[in-house]
């Protein structure tokens, strides 16, 4: 039979742990089948028939899904791996790799839905993306889990999440409270988001660093984000100026997501959404993408659905005139 080479980069897991004390757990792998398996850095190198390494590879990511969902990876899981793999059932579909953004202390973040897996595609594609949608499909939450995982690997140095305060308006100053306080209830859904991430104590030395600022889109004026992970959230509301400024503050090895939902839209009447326009303008750029959800995307509550197919059904009834 004709041996074949395959090549593994071991992303964001601990080395050591995953191949075990002395590594025993690479010795395992050796025992079990004829290839030979080689790593130098984060890079595996399996040489073998093509069926024994294509289970070998299954195998490696199974172990990696592991020791990142429960911090720990035992011998005794690496011979349930190995038996449940070679049998062929593994523990994890093959397809569900390819959806996984990021291994968190208590989940596994990923796309749970056609729309969802086709994001993380574009936005892996692209240095500018744009997803449109309504509430519950998931497109800030990815949105942070991406920008978490380019910083957890180095892609990044730093992330910046910023939303418009257009809901603040004229009675911001009315709010108790300095500016910060004001306008911190605006930015709290992104600091949830945040926090479902990252350890609370690592999430705090990483904003006391600015290794992450979440900020009103104007406080973005003026600058030049190099390195960066940029989000834009709720970007119906940004202004068509605001949006253009946004857009321009991109430096290099920068990439941005800009998330919105055009049915809710803000503005003061006959106040243009940025996010229209950019939608209208932008299409056809080379390093831009655009990604559209709708309620067959949502991974909210089982109502969030429904109620989104109600009110779009009262909108065509009054647009038809009924």
């Amino acid at each position: 039979m004709t041996s074949i080479e395959k090549k593994i980069t071991i992303n964001g897991v601990n080395l050591s742990e995953l191949l075990g004390p002395n590594d025993s757990n690479l010795k395992l792998l050796e025992d079990r089948f004829n290839s030979t398996i080689s790593f130098r850095g984060e890079v595996f190198t399996i040489r073998g028939v093509a069926q024994e390494v294509e289970i070998i590879d299954k195998v490696l990511k199974e172990m990696i899904y592991v020791l990142n969902t429960s911090n720990k990876l035992s011998t005794k899981d690496v011979e349930t791996i190995l038996n449940l793999t070679s049998e062929g059932d593994e523990v994890t579909k093959e397809e569900d790799y390819d959806s996984i953004v990021l291994y968190t202390k208590n989940d596994v973040i990923k796309a749970k839905t056609p729309g969802q897996k086709y994001y993380l595609k574009i936005a892996s594609q692209n240095d500018i993306c744009f997803a449109i949608g309504p509430a519950g499909t998931g497109k800030t939450y990815l949105a942070v889990a991406i920008a978490v995982a380019s910083l957890k690997k180095g892609l990044v140095k730093k992330i910046i999440l910023a939303r418009p305060a257009v809901e603040a308006g004229e009675s911001l100053g009315f709010l108790p409270g300095d500016f910060q306080e004001k306008i911190d209830p605006y930015l709290r859904p992104l600091y949830d988001a945040l926090d479902e991430m990252l350890p609370t104590e690592k999430l705090r030395g990483y904003i006391e660093k600015g290794i992450v600022e979440i900020v009103p889109l104007a406080y973005m004026r003026g600058r030049t984000l190099n390195n960066a992970y940029v989000i834009l959230d709720e970007a119906q509301n940004a202004t068509d100026l605001q949006m253009k400024m946004f857009l321009t503050r991109l430096g290099a090895n920068s990439k941005a997501i800009i998330t919105g939902d055009i049915t809710q839209i803000d503005l003061p009447h006959k106040t243009k959404s940025g996010l229209i326009q950019a939608k209208e303008i932008l299409q056809g750029i080379s390093g831009v993408g655009f990604v559209y959800f709708d309620k067959e995307d949502v991974v909210r509550h089982k109502l969030v659905k429904d109620i989104i197919d109600a009110y779009e059904k009262n909108n065509l009834s009054k647009t038809n005139g009924d």
